[in-house]
């Protein structure tokens, strides 16, 4: 009998241990039987929800213990608000499948000189997470967008999310609030998905795009509501096999592709498909960008496809003219560009514009079934080219440009 007390006491002990520093439960097991997944809680590591109290070392400490851990692993941001200032989740991780959910709020540091790596959550060199959890990635950007580099000479302001390095990524019901600078960012990544992803912010906020994907391969953004003060999601320079479907944005500078060029170093971007959108009261609807005086790369294989476009002011626009004073012309040579299926409203009395480079004309733009109305008293549409090889097909209103190059 007292070797069986001193048995169960022992494993009552080692309970409590589990319990403050990580739960262990049971999961099924693909081929039957049980892994045992780790929960890390980071209030077991020091985060204290709804205080002033500043948690990103109890995070990073989480993080590191779910990393580092054998088997499956859960970093958990319980229910809360939790206040943070950068943090950054580095890999490689040891933790096979590793998980992040965010019940909570986590809540960025209104203090700028706490932020100096351009985002606010970094997830580094990762191969396999899921983020996941109904929480909200709050920026308090209200507090700082005063100081944006698009008001001023200062810096773009932190990103809240930034990939980088990472593979075999999936983010799901997960909300964001008013970033500081850009919401969501995927660098130098493969195989990221996003989807049931909320993004709001005013828009009148500065440099608030919803997602930015740059040097990044098969990344999808779908099923998800975006209005920012930016594009709701912008695709960047060395991008490939990129699928935006689904998405509802509005307030915001539409889906784009670019800006291309501004950087000497950038690299082509190919394969993008941006497919089942419905763009709201928008600037900009489906749109490629580029700089003067770019590097000479390649922008190709572009589907912008069933599209619904409610009172958007640009629906149909490429400019190769960008943000740029005048100059040598771009050297970002777009092609095999197709604009299918695109109907609604817009309040510009020039609804589709080709605005291409001299140097490197656009070609094979496919302008194919589009049906716009104006709405309110702005006179018959039309349309306008210049230095672009189209192809017109089906149902075009307003008609397709003519004497183009």
């Amino acid at each position: 009998m007292a070797d069986f007390s001193r048995g169960f006491r022992a494993c009552f002990l080692l309970g409590l241990a589990l319990l403050s520093i990580g739960a262990e439960f049971a999961l099924p097991a693909a081929a039957g039987g049980l892994v045992r997944e780790t929960i890390f809680d980071v209030t077991k590591y020091g985060a204290r929800p709804n205080t002033r109290k500043e948690s990103s070392m109890a995070f990073v400490r989480a993080w590191n213990a779910a990393c580092k851990s054998n088997g499956p692993a859960r970093l958990l941001v319980p229910r809360g608000d939790f206040v943070t200032a950068e943090v950054i989740l580095q890999g490689p991780c040891k933790a096979k499948p590793l998980t992040l959910e965010i019940q909570g709020n986590i809540l960025a540091s209104t203090d700028l000189s706490l932020f100096t790596s351009g985002a606010w959550i970094t997830i580094d060199d990762i191969d396999g997470l899921e983020v996941l959890g109904g929480g909200t990635i709050n920026g308090r950007g209200e507090a700082v967008w005063k100081f944006s580099g698009k008001h001023n000479s200062g810096p773009l302001l932190p990103a809240s999310l930034l990939y980088s390095k990472v593979k075999n990524v999936v983010m799901h019901h997960i909300n964001f609030v008013n970033s500081k600078g850009i919401h969501s960012k995927v660098t130098d990544s493969s195989n990221v998905a996003f989807s049931f992803i909320k993004i709001t912010a005013p828009g009148k906020s500065p440099n608030t795009d919803g997602c930015h994907i740059s040097n990044s391969t098969n990344v999808k953004f779908t099923d998800s509501t975006i209005g920012t003060g930016d594009d709701c999601i912008s695709i960047g320079h060395g991008t490939s096999k990129i699928l935006v479907a689904r998405i509802n944005c509005g307030p915001g500078h539409g889906i784009s592709v670019g800006s291309l060029g501004k950087r000497m170093n950038e690299e082509d971007v190919k394969g993008v498909t941006v497919i089942n959108c419905t763009l709201t009261r928008t600037t900009n609807g489906a749109r490629i960008k580029t700089y003067h005086a770019s590097p000479q790369i390649q922008a190709s294989s572009i589907y912008f496809q069933d599209l619904v476009l409610n009172d958007v002011k640009n629906p149909v626009v490429i400019d190769q003219h960008y943000n740029s004073k005048k100059g040598e012309p771009s050297k970002v040579k777009i092609s095999d560009v197709h604009f299918r299926n695109i109907r609604g409203t817009t309040i510009s009395q020039v609804p589709i514009l080709l605005n291409c480079s001299r140097t490197f004309p656009c070609e094979g733009i496919e302008l194919a079934n589009i049906n716009l109305a104006a709405s309110g008293p702005i006179g018959p549409l039309t349309s306008a080219c210049s230095n672009a090889k189209f192809i017109l097909r089906g149902h075009l209103n307003p008609p397709g440009p003519t004497g183009c190059v």
